[in-house]
């Protein structure tokens, strides 16, 4: 599957997907401007919540109706020089929220990947086996997404509920860096006794 990265500069994106490329030999990598990698097809948005805001108003014209959002956004404290180990309070009560508040109608958003760590995702000598907990208003979205995410090695998506319980799963970050920080660890999220994840609303 091609993946496209974007940034606020191509040539940055270009970097990036360079060293993805020489990371997955065989793999399908490309870099674009934000709103060109925008434009082709479902977005993962994953920034630092200082510039999470900022990110979706300078692509409220590249969106296009029926177009899939997974945010991976964390309100950490982290954000505006506190501890990343603590919350900020977001009006919308998540960066979810926020994101489905801000995106242009009809742009459809699922909340996910907050437990799993970059560092886990770029170590590819380790087996990931771990659960990605989805919250979205729409279960046909959160299956899509699963479809995309579950391509990865590894991951297992847990249909978690409606897009307000991105509040708690996003707080789930901030857990595990302290639990990381306390043991040196990049541990992540596995529940048990689940059938069928997705099972239920």
């Amino acid at each position: 599957m091609p993946v496209v990265i974007g940034s606020r500069e191509a040539g940055r994106a270009d970097e990036a997907a360079a060293r993805a490329t020489a990371a997955v030999p065989g793999s399908s990598c490309s870099g674009l401007s934000n709103a060109d990698a925008c434009r082709r097809g479902r977005v993962i948005l994953s920034v630092p919540f200082r510039n999470h805001a900022e990110t979706l108003a300078n692509l409220k014209d590249a969106f296009r109706p029926g177009q899939l959002l997974i945010d991976a956004t964390v309100p950490l404290a982290a954000a505006v020089g506190g501890k990343a180990t603590r919350m900020l309070g977001v009006w919308q009560g998540s960066a979810g929220q926020q994101a489905l508040e801000m995106a242009p109608e009809g742009v459809r958003v699922v909340s996910a990947l907050h437990t799993v760590s970059a560092a886990s995702l770029a170590d590819l000598s380790n087996p990931l086996e771990q659960d990605v907990l989805l919250c979205g208003d729409s279960r046909g979205d959160k299956g899509e997404a699963a479809l995309l995410i579950e391509r990865i090695d590894g991951l297992r998506c847990v249909d978690c509920g409606r897009l307000e319980m991105a509040r708690i799963t996003e707080s789930l970050t901030a857990l595990l860096i302290a639990v990381n920080a306390r043991y040196k660890a990049h541990a992540g999220i596995r529940l048990t006794g689940l059938p069928d994840p997705r099972g239920s609303e």
